[in-house]
């Protein structure tokens, strides 16, 4: 049992004790002390004040007594009107240092690997475009929940749904062959996906134009955005995709092969995998096969012009499209297929989207038609919708080529991290292999931490010179720590003056010491709590807390200067479990920590 357990149990105790209150240990909630408070762990107590009927203060006192009689690991306590602080015992932070300091595993939990899986689903791009900053968002918070997950015990499955059909795609490869002049990758010396992603662009830039001479001549907007010459021949490019038109195919997969060179590339950069990766040109048959099966049981409904659809007023949305008048399948179609191709291959536990909070109403579609299809387990189903990523200057837009390319970002942000690190004197020591590692990994800590220590749920701004400041709460600032904290350790092994797990020490702990073990005794429940609420961003927050505990620690007392050699050998030892800790949580967010700096 850890110390809050069984101080909330002695607590409980103490108001049956004292005043016949019968409290169940569950609603007893402890925080932690405020740090201009003398304590470690704090209970307000006013919930039981009209019971106990006294004053605050009375209580707050009578059942701080009464722990520290009945509890040897509480040293002390005071009261702050209706605040009850506990001080914890330092023979217990030292028993905790002695007993998890040389474990590099701690606060993480073994996988059962016999588990039923979670699959998590992310990236899911088109492949008609390159990856953006949006994708960034998207790729690192899927990446993270699934090394959250894991780090919380789950058996975690990590897949990607590469939209490889549709009529967005349709789009770039009519457009290549309209304009494109037989321009390659290799010709043009542009990334396959950056070169798809342009005929994305001039489709878009043409059908424009078309609308607007429709428009000119009268045409109502609408009817003009349908009659366009070019949306009509996309529309009629994806019927001949579903009806395996050979000419059509083996454009589509040229171009499609490009694309997947260039994604690659780009995952490799950005430090993320899937164990599985499903197209959803494989997919959507299987949708089809369960829109028949709908129909025959009565479950979805054709209209007169052929269109099939699922009526949700009933639940309180509206009718859902599922395939169109030409039988053409919509993303709703192939969306249907592929959970039920996961739940079967995987034996899934719970299936996890990892989709912007645009898609909110598609999810709760899916969820609901699945349901109406018979399989119990759509309950399973579960949207981590997250917030859209701005700049300073507004949305970006894919159609327009307005968008934050992810492989520029990335090699911008390395160029930075180069120039702050010269800088700051960071290069001094290590060679040029060395330094371009660094800056590698500078650059994706200050994206990566940037943008994971936003709560999900949240749009959020991204500011590239603020992301990457040595400085506050900030990748770079967590990395340099643990790479001072390395050095910390490395001199004290040469100098033969410790090594970890030597067993407990008898020290007097400072103020700083103890905000520091603190910090580190919650790393368990933190890591259980944010995988509980799929929020990497509650583990970033945490390991800026524990940096930043750390940092005071350092400047405050001596370590390596520090005379008793029993107090520094606890000291150094104390540092190696911070590092870990660091270690331990930046990894869960993707992000490498250096051992030098």
């Amino acid at each position: 049992m850890n110390i809050v357990a069984t101080l909330t149990q002695t607590i409980s105790q103490a108001l049956r004790s004292l005043y016949d209150i019968e409290a169940d240990e569950k609603t007893i909630v402890l925080q932690d002390t405020r740090k201009e408070f003398k304590g470690d762990y704090t209970l307000v107590v006013f919930p039981y004040v009209k019971q106990a009927r006294k004053a605050p203060e009375a209580v707050a006192q009578e059942i701080g007594s009464y722990v520290k009689d009945n509890l040897t690991l509480v040293s002390g306590y005071n009261v702050i009107k209706g605040f009850l602080n506990f001080e914890v015992s330092d023979s217990y932070w030292l028993q905790f240092v002695a007993k998890k300091g040389a474990d590099t595993s701690f606060g993480l939990q073994q996988v059962d690997s016999n588990a039923a899986p979670v699959v998590v689903e992310y990236s899911s791009p088109n492949t008609n475009k390159p990856l953006h900053l949006g994708h960034i968002r998207n790729n690192l918070l899927g990446w993270s929940v699934s090394q959250l997950l894991a780090a919380a015990g789950a058996n975690v499955k990590k897949v990607n749904l590469v939209n490889d059909r549709g009529i967005h795609i349709c789009k770039s490869m009519l457009a290549w062959l309209r304009y494109g002049n037989g321009e390659t990758p290799e010709s043009s010396g542009m990334k396959g996906d950056h070169l798809v992603g342009k005929y994305y662009v001039e489709f878009d830039k043409h059908y424009k134009e078309e609308v607007k001479q429709l428009m000119e001549s009268g045409v109502e907007e609408e009817q003009a955005k349908k009659d366009a010459p070019l949306m009509v021949e996309a529309q009629q490019m994806l019927k001949k995709w579903e009806e395996g038109d050979p000419e059509v195919r083996s454009l589509w997969e040229k171009m499609n092969g490009w694309v997947y060179a260039g994604f690659d590339e780009t995952y490799r950069r950005l430090g993320v995998c899937f164990d599985k990766v499903y197209y959803e040109s494989q997919t959507y048959l299987l949708g089809k096969e369960l829109v028949q099966k709908g129909l025959d049981m009565g479950v979805l409904f054709r209209k007169d012009d052929g269109s099939v659809w699922c009526d949700l007023t009933g639940d309180g949305l509206d009718q859902k499209l599922l395939l169109r008048r030409d039988g053409t399948s919509v993303y709703m179609t192939q969306d249907l297929g592929t959970a039920l191709l996961r739940h079967n291959e995987f034996g899934a536990g719970h299936l996890i989207y990892v989709v912007g909070n645009e898609q909110d109403y598609h999810f709760k579609v899916l969820k609901l038609i699945l349901g109406k299809l018979g399989f119990s387990w759509a309950e399973k189903v579960y949207h981590l919708s997250y917030g859209m990523v701005e700049l300073p200057n507004g949305k970006m837009k894919s159609r327009e080529g307005t968008v934050v390319d992810a492989d520029d970002l990335i090699t911008e942000m390395e160029q930075t991290a180069a120039e702050m690190s010269r800088e700051h004197g960071k290069n001094d020591e290590l060679s040029e292999e060395e330094q371009r590692h660094l800056h590698h990994i500078l650059a994706l800590g200050a994206l990566k931490y940037f943008i994971l220590k936003v709560d999900p749920t949240k749009n959020m701004l991204f500011n590239p010179a603020e992301s990457i400041d040595f400085n506050g709460n900030t990748g770079p600032f967590i990395q340099y720590t643990h790479a001072r904290i390395r050095s910390i350790v490395r001199k004290a092994g040469e100098n033969g003056e410790w090594s970890a797990g030597n067993g407990e020490r008898k020290v007097k702990l400072n103020d700083k010491e103890r905000q520091v073990i603190n910090t580190l005794h919650a790393l368990p429940e933190t890591i259980a709590a944010a995988a509980t609420a799929y929020s990497p961003a509650m583990v970033a927050n945490y390991a800026y807390e524990l940096a930043k505990a750390f940092n005071s620690f350092y400047q405050d007392t001596p370590i390596l200067r520090e005379e008793d050699a029993q107090v520094r050998a606890f000291r150094v030892s104390l540092c190696a479990m911070v590092a870990n800790a660091l270690k331990n949580t930046m990894n869960i967010l993707g992000i490498e920590v250096p051992e030098r700096m």
